[in-house]
């Protein structure tokens, strides 16, 4: 394996996120932190990454409309200890990671993608790749 390539993850580490992604979500939808920057805000957790030894966590995050992410962010991260603590007493794991907080990008990028596909140039290569009378679809 090269440097810069990821194992594909474990299923322990897919479940372990899944659980926390869940716990978390509950908790913020309940509005269990008392962080100013948290108040008043609906945060989406899209996926929790957690590193093949189980100690660290990386939630994904995406406030709703994308406003004011940073400070979102900041918030969360802040609150990262009294999360981790709420999560831990919710599910049932030997050991609870830490956690910390990313806005996820994926939103981002699957717009810049959308938008790369719809334009001119692209979408002429595409017509002609459909026009071409040698392809013959199979």
């Amino acid at each position: 394996m090269q440097r810069g390539e990821q194992r594909p993850r474990s299923q322990r580490q897919l479940r372990v996120g899944e659980v926390i992604r869940h716990a978390l979500a509950q908790l913020l939808e309940r509005g269990e932190a008392h962080d100013p920057g948290l108040t008043g805000v609906s945060i989406t957790v899209t996926e929790v990454r957690v590193s093949p030894d189980l100690r660290n966590a990386t939630a994904f995050v995406m406030p709703l409309g994308g406003a004011e992410s940073d400070a979102v962010l900041k918030s969360l991260n802040r609150a990262a200890p009294f999360f981790r603590r709420r999560v831990g007493q919710a599910v049932d794991l030997r050991r609870l990671p830490n956690l910390s907080f990313e806005i996820d990008s994926s939103f981002d990028n699957a717009n810049r993608i959308d938008a790369l596909l719809r334009t001119p140039a692209v979408s002429a290569d595409i017509d002609a790749d459909a026009d071409d009378p040698r392809d013959d679809g199979a």
